[in-house]
């Protein structure tokens, strides 16, 4: 344990989060299928948001990388590594890996653009002929979770590059004629106070899922959740302790659900009513449409099932379309009860 002390700085269990179901929900089926589009959230301060985020992040089983490459690079998936492990695997050249915890990369409110993409040294590209490449935040966070906080007070350049790596799945940076691309493929979780400004529509919509989290209200509830708090601060290592069977039971889940994934189908009918869901609420693009039936898959892969069906989908749409839906100033009907008559009326 002395140890253990000595390396890792504690983090809270994700299983002993009390509450915030949606929040836990909406991060796990994204660590099972990144391709979801990531997660943003919103709700109260001091709502747990951050713990969540980060206990999430040191639940996740280690991954393979390539040594002495900054990209995280895997060593045999061509869309998760960089050109130069690429180059060395074609040229069978002997690629030595180990492994590390799932990076969990924050990006600070006042980055800039060269601290997010990377900076390219043009005086030793020139002078010397070699690409020297400086990595931003983007490329530590291949293959990890990318954490803004407060993303609807980040600079909206930023944020157009964030969901546009986080989409493509690489980062591209040009100077001067010279330009280097790179593996960028991460679980974008955005994090923010709705107090404090919205997000663009165009943004929001980029995020595959939108969970909304409220200030516990039950009195016995908030006073759980302020001890188990409290024991934790007390005797970080002694609550990790208690927790570690739970921990590592979900963790198995997780691996498996990642494993089975591909192997889940839904039914062409299911697709259609999320279509017609879809139409009815007036969602503007496909992307309502793809991250529900993608959602949907990875709740079922969770569940350990082989295939979609209608509560699947019930429990995962809401939180997939709810931020899609267009805003009128004068309408008094939250968006997510919206979601839910409308799927109410279809998938009975």
């Amino acid at each position: 344990m002395d140890k253990i002390k000595n390396k890792i700085r504690p983090v809270f269990p994700f299983t002993a989060i009390v509450g915030q179901e949606e929040m836990k929900l909406a991060l796990i089926l994204n660590v099972i299928d990144p391709k979801i589009g990531g997660v943003m959230i919103m709700g109260d301060r001091g709502t747990g948001k951050s713990t969540t985020i980060r206990a999430i992040a040191d639940l996740l089983p280690e991954i393979e990388v390539v040594d002495d490459d900054m990209f995280n690079s895997h060593v045999s998936d061509y869309d998760l590594m960089s050109d130069l492990v690429k180059q060395q695997i074609e040229s069978k050249l002997n690629v030595k890996t180990h492994f590390i915890k799932v990076p969990m990369v924050d990006l600070p409110l006042g980055a800039t653009e060269d601290r997010l993409c990377g900076t390219i040294d043009i005086e030793k590209a020139l002078h010397e002929g070699v690409k020297s490449f400086e990595p931003g935040l983007l490329a530590k966070a291949n293959r990890g979770i990318l954490y803004v906080d407060e993303v609807n007070l980040l600079d909206d350049h930023l944020v157009d590059i964030l969901l546009d790596s986080a989409a493509s799945g690489w980062n591209t940076v040009e100077r001067e004629g010279i330009s280097i691309r790179h593996p960028a493929r991460f679980v974008l979780v955005g994090s923010g106070n709705p107090e404090e400004g919205e997000l663009r529509p165009q943004l929001l919509d980029r995020f595959g899922m939108h969970a909304e989290i409220r200030t516990v209200k039950d009195p016995s509830l908030r006073v759980k959740i302020v001890e188990q708090r409290a024991q934790f601060d007390q005797d970080p290592y002694g609550c990790i302790q208690e927790y570690s069977d739970k921990q590592q039971e979900l963790k198995d889940i997780i691996i498996k659900a990642q494993k089975n994934l591909m192997n889940v189908v839904i039914d062409y009918d299911l697709k259609v009513k999320i279509s017609q869901i879809c139409g009815i609420l007036n969602v503007d693009g496909l992307r309502g449409d793809i991250v529900t039936n993608r959602a949907a898959k990875a709740f079922a892969a969770y569940q350990n099932k082989d295939e979609v069906d209608i509560e699947d989908i019930k429990t995962v749409i809401t939180l997939c379309l709810r931020h899609r839906l267009r805003k009128d100033p004068l309408e008094t009907i939250d968006s997510g009860d919206k979601v839910s008559d409308v799927v109410s009326e279809i998938l009975s």
